[in-house]
């Protein structure tokens, strides 16, 4: 049994988690602002601190940092209707356990309750920086949830991280905004790409080379390690990287120093390492094609960027973002997209990610004589996939007669969980059900 505090000013969540926690044997108390609940935390020593961020007066951001302040035992989880990478960033950094998104998922916030409780020593913290703005970083669904976790977790600190991800899903963009951030963000962000030049160029770009190293060497150059001094260095496509360029950043991430092309004498190096790859290191690793111990080294952190196939919830959240940079770069004034250009980009499975979508947007803004784009504009691949898909629909709709009592529960619940991206909270409470009985639906419809 522990001692809880839930602080919201929304009434009916409160009583609701009070009522929820009082059955599952903790001791609860409630207040309806910041000042309210820091109050019943310098009474109570409450072990678990439940925070709205939004709230009338202070906010639940401001006031976490008072909550670790009066009560630095407690463990917090952050609750809010808000679906943004910088809240949850700002959340990890300050100090919370978890971030749980309303409509609250009790099984989901049970399960942070219960993971946050289990941590027996306090969880040591600084204020995190304020953060620059990434607009172009966006999404709600669960997966990108966590990412947006991860980075407020890892960038007030100088772990090596690694950022697995199909091509154009946005690793680079992942890494800026560890970035950001981080206490580096006054610091250069230096990007390199492996696979873009030969093992001579690469190790010269990288490490620098001094005047006479070779050929057309005609003057000393600093590499990117040394641009990126007291900054981020980002890797990208590390999986391409040549064997004897891999043994040369082991030798950089094991010591912290490296040696310039010609040059005698080793230089120091203070650059934050960030690699990405779209390629699967582990098994580069048994096939003998990339070093084991590099790879040990680079991936002290890991972040899994899903593709966006499997967040194609996340397109409503993608495409205003988009459209906004779209017609800066383009001069353009599209505000909006029909209903049918929307179920076309949800109904594709983007072999390119957000990279393909970000064009097929581009070239539809870019001939679009209107504020709204219209189905004529984009390929013809995506209209007729939307037809198709209004093929297969048409094709249900008999005459609810000619349907068995199963078939018809197994299409509906089949559309809710399309409807919800197989979201299992929302389903069942669209559907009115328990997490159990969806369970025992999915199974038996094969679903």
């Amino acid at each position: 049994m522990s001692q809880l505090l839930v602080v919201d000013d929304d009434l009916g969540i409160c009583r609701m988690l009070e009522l929820h926690f009082r059955g599952e044997g903790h001791q609860v108390q409630t207040a309806h602002s910041v000042d309210e609940g820091l109050a019943c935390a310098a009474e109570q020593e409450p072990e678990m601190i439940i925070l709205d961020i939004r709230m009338s007066g202070k906010s639940g951001l401001e006031g976490l940092l008072e909550f670790k302040e009066l009560a630095p035992e407690a463990r917090v989880i952050m609750i809010t209707a808000f679906h943004d990478m910088e809240s949850t960033i700002q959340a990890m950094q300050g100090g919370a356990d978890d971030y749980i998104h309303k409509p609250i998922d009790l099984t989901q916030l049970d399960q942070a309750v219960n993971k946050a409780l289990q941590v027996n020593q306090p969880l040591d913290y600084e204020p995190g920086p304020a953060l620059v703005s990434s607009s172009a970083m966006v999404g709600s669904s669960s997966v990108m949830r966590e990412v947006f976790k991860t980075i407020g977790r890892v960038a007030g600190n100088n772990a090596t991280v690694l950022i697995h991800g199909e091509s154009g899903t946005g690793k680079e963009l992942v890494a800026r905004a560890i970035h950001n951030a981080s206490d580096r963000r006054f610091g250069p962000f230096v990007a390199i790409n492996c696979a873009a030049l030969v093992e001579t160029l690469l190790e010269s770009e990288m490490f620098g080379h001094e005047r006479g190293a070779f050929s057309g060497a005609v003057s000393q150059q600093k590499g990117k390690f040394a641009l990126a001094e007291n900054g981020t260095l980002f890797l990208d496509e590390v999986g391409e990287l040549h064997p004897s360029i891999q043994a040369k950043l082991l030798r950089v991430l094991q010591e912290k120093e490296y040696l310039p092309v010609g040059g005698k004498q080793t230089l120091p190096t203070n650059a934050r390492i960030i690699a990405a790859t779209n390629v699967e290191l582990k098994q580069a690793v048994a096939q003998k094609q990339f070093r084991e111990d590099l790879y040990y080294r680079l991936e002290v952190v890991q972040i899994q960027l899903p593709p966006l196939r499997q967040r194609l919830q996340d397109i409503a959240d993608l495409v205003p973002a988009l459209l906004h940079r779209i017609n800066s770069e383009l001069n353009a004034k599209v505000t909006h997209v029909s209903g049918e250009v929307m179920d076309a980009l949800q109904s594709h499975d983007w072999p390119g990610n957000v990279r393909e979508l970000e064009n097929i947007l581009t070239k539809a803004i870019a001939l679009c004589p209107s504020t709204i784009l219209t189905p004529d504009l984009l390929p013809a691949s995506l209209r007729k996939e939307v037809a198709d898909t209004d093929v297969e629909q048409a094709s249900l709709d008999k005459p609810l007669a000619q349907y068995s009592l199963k078939e018809i529960e197994c299409e509906h619940v089949r559309r809710v969980l399309k409807e919800t991206a197989g979201h299992k909270g929302k389903t069942c409470e669209i559907l009115g059900i328990s997490r159990p009985r969806l369970q025992r639906l999915i199974v038996e419809f094969s679903l």
